[in-house]
């Protein structure tokens, strides 16, 4: 019988993990209890993805704020230190910044505006406008800052973290300066020895500042790079990709997940006969037009995944042959036709004008938002999701 569904994302129930779990064992149980209790099979090619923090939480791979105080101390020098470019969360980046401050003596926050790197608003594009301030090169004092803006809470927290970045600081024993610039240059007027927190263009910013006369250089992908005093790491990431555990602690993003995928997948063949594939996602890659914030705040959506999932799509559009190709044609013929065309379609389509419109992105990358939307972040209890479908088409 032809299926006359296609992809189908659910959201599979887990125990709550704790640090030593067989997290492998727990996943494929409850993904084939999942498929008993609500009458579906598994099938080759289903994508199983798991959430990086029950990863990270199995692993144990958790710091407390003294260990970021002690590395951020060794490396900077415990002085003034400038810290540039953080993201605005109270689960992403305050417990960081707290820490980062207690290595500190003073600590020079220099925030991008009007927004941070993934969109979180600090003060709105018309009013700098109307200010007559241009955010390439100005560079703003807190005093200025405020008598032009006031105080701007966030759309979505209600959190003015101007102040509450500030008062992180203070309270960690450190003298706070708050400036505004989107120059990584611009730091250098206040101190040599720098932390930055961006993300995406964390390689940009470095070279930048080095051959701007920055003498020590750090991202945060450096800080806790390494154990210390037998705190939690992650060799490539550092701090990147970590979430408030506790106020006295974080948790990091996961480390060596490679195996874990690949033992999920074993398992799976092994107990169903069916070839899943298998990948950790965190941050989905999307944005929200009406916050205009982009989600993505790990370094990637998916730091592990088998074979099967690397790549791009490699779609054709259905519409374009509708309405190009197949103009003519209707009803069963279109639909063979086009079913045809689908078939014996090139194995690489990119340059392909039939491919225009497809999504031009990794699958990964594709698949994690999808799953990250599924799963939510807050009360579902669904940190594993079970992806079908997503590699049918229209001849399936």
């Amino acid at each position: 019988m032809e299926r006359r569904v296609g992809t189908i994302s659910r959201g599979i129930r887990c125990p709550i993990i704790r640090e030593g779990d067989d997290l492998a064992d727990i996943v494929v149980d409850s993904v084939l209890a999942a498929a008993q209790s609500d009458g579906f099979e598994l099938r080759d090619r289903d994508v199983v993805s798991l959430t990086e923090s029950i990863v990270a939480r199995a692993q144990g791979n958790y710091a407390p704020i003294g260990a970021i105080a002690a590395d951020v101390r060794a490396k900077l020098g415990g002085g003034t230190v400038g810290i540039i470019f953080p993201i605005l969360s109270r689960n992403r980046f305050s417990i960081c910044l707290r820490g980062m401050a207690m290595g500190a003596e003073k600590v020079v926050l220099m925030l991008s505006y009007p927004s941070d790197e993934v969109g979180n608003e600090l003060v709105s594009l018309d009013k700098l406008d109307d200010a007559g301030i241009n955010p390439y090169s100005d560079v703003l004092t807190l005093e200025r800052y405020r008598e032009l803006f006031g105080e701007n809470k966030h759309v979505f927290t209600g959190v003015d973290y101007v102040g509450y970045y500030s008062e992180i600081i203070r309270e960690a024993g450190a003298e706070a300066e708050i400036i505004f610039a989107n120059q990584p240059k611009a730091i250098l007027s206040y101190t040599k020895n720098v932390i930055h927190c961006d993300i995406h263009t964390r390689a940009r910013t470095k070279r930048i500042l080095k051959a701007s006369g920055a003498e020590r250089v750090y991202g945060m992908d450096e800080i806790l790079s390494a154990p210390v005093d037998g705190s939690g790491f992650n060799e490539k990431y550092g701090l990147l990709g970590s979430n408030k555990s506790t106020e006295e602690s974080v948790k990091l993003f996961p480390r060596d997940c490679f195996g874990l995928v690949k033992e999920i997948q074993d398992r799976i063949l092994g107990k169903t006969g069916k070839h899943v594939e298998v990948m950790v996602y965190g941050d989905g890659a999307f944005k929200d037009p009406q916050g205009k914030i982009w989600e993505l705040a790990d370094p990637v959506v998916s730091p592990a995944f088998t074979e099967g999932l690397r790549g791009t799509p490699n779609e054709v559009k259905l519409k374009y042959l509708a309405d190009n190709d197949f103009r003519d044609l209707k009803g069963e013929a279109l639909r063979e036709a086009i079913s045809r065309r689908i078939k014996e379609k090139d194995d690489n389509l990119v340059g392909n004008m039939v491919s225009q419109g497809t999504t031009p992105r990794q699958l990964t990358d594709l698949i994690g938002s999808l799953c990250d939307l599924t799963s939510g972040s807050g009360d579902k209890g669904t940190p594993v999701v079970l992806v079908q479908g997503y590699f049918d088409n229209y001849t399936n």
